[in-house]
């Protein structure tokens, strides 16, 4: 039988951008109707995988369980709770050895946590956090169905997930190394500490690196993209050094977070290849992954290098697409034999 992980982050699209901008608010019972949608599209296949769920503290994963479709295998991961990052890595690394697919209810930054956990397991992510350029909008009935298309094997895994990006971050400042992980965008910003973590205030980016670009989308990676779009899938991505559009010789009208546009002056912009660094002087600042700031920095030189190895991601329309087209969901009733 196959195995499938969930993972709902309670925490997810509760930020303070909900109060600075026009980010949407996903609630608790938001994401429990979103997972209980999930559970219920994983009886697509003939043989609905077993699922285990990460706990919270907020009786998100409990409720969830409590609907499942009667003949569905679901359990609790028995695991601490800490409410923080932590859960998602640590639930993500018990599935990374149980799991033929794994589905994550949350933003970019739940996203990377669960990435830089599961390994090679394919991964779905479905968007109810506040940055979303990595998680899918798609309902979560169908999330639910692609995952057990997956899991199930019902096609082939190389056709229907495709190899995202990732961005490791090396920094040496007056208080040492620090090191840090992305997945869309890694950037730096002229704010001196991490505070409520949330990147508020579009001008207070500096620049930094993207794996992936499109004007739809937020933060760097739209930025980046109204110049030139870089697919999800495609190799490599582009180093950006932001400033006053006054100053710098173009500038762009991007989305740079959740209803906020603005023009930013793009001082320099260099597409990388896989294995390729870009480097980055900051004086005082913080680097923040994927809509979070991470790291506070002082006088430090700033590596960001461009790898190839991020995760396994479920292209969801191809993985739906591609079972019909191998009849696999077809099913014949007794007139067709007559």
């Amino acid at each position: 039988m196959a195995h499938v992980g969930l993972i709902v982050n309670p925490s997810a699209g509760r930020d303070i951008r909900r109060l600075t901008g026009g980010a949407s608010i996903v609630d608790n019972y938001a994401k429990r109707r979103v997972a209980e949608c999930v559970l219920h599209g994983l009886t697509l296949v003939d043989e609905t995988p077993s699922v285990a769920v990460m706990p919270d503290r907020v009786d998100i994963a409990t409720h969830a369980v409590e609907a499942a479709p009667p003949e569905m295998d679901v359990e609790l991961v028995e695991m601490p709770i800490h409410e923080t990052a932590a859960d998602t890595r640590r639930a993500a690394e018990r599935f990374r050895e149980t799991a033929d697919a794994v589905v994550v209810l949350g933003g970019d930054g739940t996203t990377r946590d669960a990435a830089l956990e599961v390994g090679d397991v394919p991964l779905l992510s479905v968007s109810t956090g506040t940055n979303n350029v990595v998680p899918t909008p798609v309902d979560g009935t169908v999330a639910g169905a692609a995952a057990a298309v997956i899991a199930d094997g019902m096609v082939d895994a190389d056709t229907a997930t495709y190899r995202h990006g990732r961005i490791d971050v090396h920094a040496d400042d007056v208080s040492g190394e620090k090191s840090l992980t992305g997945l869309a965008a890694i950037g730096i910003t002229d704010r001196p500490f991490v505070g409520t973590r949330a990147v508020i205030d579009p001008s207070e980016l500096l620049g930094g690196v993207v794996s992936r670009a499109h004007p739809a989308e937020i933060g760097l990676t739209s930025a980046a993209g109204c110049i030139e779009p870089l697919a999800p899938d495609a190799p490599g991505g582009i180093a950006l050094t932001l400033g006053a559009p006054e100053e710098t010789p173009r500038s762009v009208r991007a989305i740079l977070a959740p209803g906020m546009t603005d023009t930013v002056g793009i001082a320099e912009y260099d597409t990388l290849d896989w294995g390729e660094t870009a480097t980055f002087q900051v004086t005082d600042g913080v680097v923040g992954a994927d809509g979070e700031r991470e790291l506070e920095l002082t006088d430090a030189t700033v590596s960001m290098t461009l790898s190839a190895d991020g995760p396994r991601l479920v292209d969801v329309d191809a993985t739906l697409r591609a079972a019909p087209d191998d009849g696999m969901m077809l099913r014949h009733g007794a007139a067709a034999t007559e």
